[in-house]
């Protein structure tokens, strides 16, 4: 989850209009990714149980 606006990554649904594909891992995605919502960076993501 972003630290900073709340978006939620999910490695199942991926973020394909984003360039990441349904299944990858968030180990996979690349650290220069930034969150679709607000930019931030991988590295303000934070692991959250849903």
């Amino acid at each position: 989850m972003c630290l900073i606006c709340g978006w939620i990554y999910d490695e199942a649904e991926g973020a394909a209009e984003h360039g990441i594909a349904p299944g990858t891992l968030w180990a996979d995605v690349p650290m220069n990714w930034v969150c679709p919502e607000c930019g931030a960076r991988k590295e303000d993501f934070e692991m959250v149980q849903i």
